[in-house]
């Protein structure tokens, strides 16, 4: 899951941040509205966390802007009021949860899932291709059944090609989308987590095949599964 956090406090930002990053989570960081709003434009986001008490643009401005422009992000409002015609204010503008501060992080997490659920008609739940099975929500991966024990990295690497079965993908587009943008695009990093991930597959089953795509990026294929699909003639 990629998240915005919009917060100029940067106490606050860095203990969202790090604590989100270490539960997997690919996080980008606005200090101001104008800023958040520019990202919001560039960059796809599942979540925004938008605080109400901004510079330059205010929450409630930021959730107005986004959602005139149609876009349907799901935004959890966090601020230190809580007073209920500020929460209104906020469903008003356009948030679809409210969290005042302060708050416990399971909490938040527990927000975020929720507003995750909910935030695409077209969001599976549950993925699968050939003998791959990947619950989202519980975040478990499985082949034939057998679960499989992959790190937060590797299961945001897995889901992005189980979501893109047969898909040339490109490394860039795994740093933006599973890393961050600002992810240094020279290093080897993804390199080395598909290797990973390869191996670990490859305990269970003889065909991953996570190609390599020279000089482009990888590929997702497995033999049963593309049979079922029907290959190309």
């Amino acid at each position: 899951m990629k998240v915005l956090v919009v917060e100029d406090d940067r106490k606050v930002a860095g203990f969202i941040e790090q604590g989100l990053k270490e539960e997997g989570y690919v996080v980008d960081v606005a200090p101001d509205g104008d800023e958040a709003t520019m990202l919001a434009h560039v960059y796809e986001y599942d979540v925004v966390l938008l605080d109400v008490m901004l510079p330059k643009k205010n929450g409630f401005q930021v959730a107005q802007e986004l959602r005139r422009e149609g876009r349907s992000t799901p935004i959890l409002m966090l601020t230190s009021r809580d007073a209920v015609e500020d929460i209104v204010r906020g469903l008003d503008a356009g948030a679809d949860d409210y969290l005042t501060k302060p708050f416990r992080f399971e909490e938040l997490l527990a927000r975020l899932r929720a507003l995750h659920r909910r935030g695409g008609a077209e969001r599976l739940e549950v993925l699968r291709y050939g003998p791959f099975e990947l619950d989202r929500l519980r975040h478990q991966a499985a082949i034939d059944g057998k679960r499989l024990d992959l790190t937060a990295k590797e299961f945001q690497l897995f889901e992005f090609f189980m979501l893109h079965p047969e898909e040339v993908v490109r490394r860039t587009t795994l740093l933006e989308k599973v890393w961050d943008m600002h992810f240094d695009p020279e290093s080897n990093v993804v390199d080395v987590h598909v290797g990973n991930l390869r191996r670990k597959l490859l305990k269970y089953v003889s065909d991953p095949r996570i190609e390599t795509v020279r000089g482009v990026g990888f590929c997702l294929r497995h033999a049963a599964a593309t049979a079922a699909r029907g290959a190309p003639r």
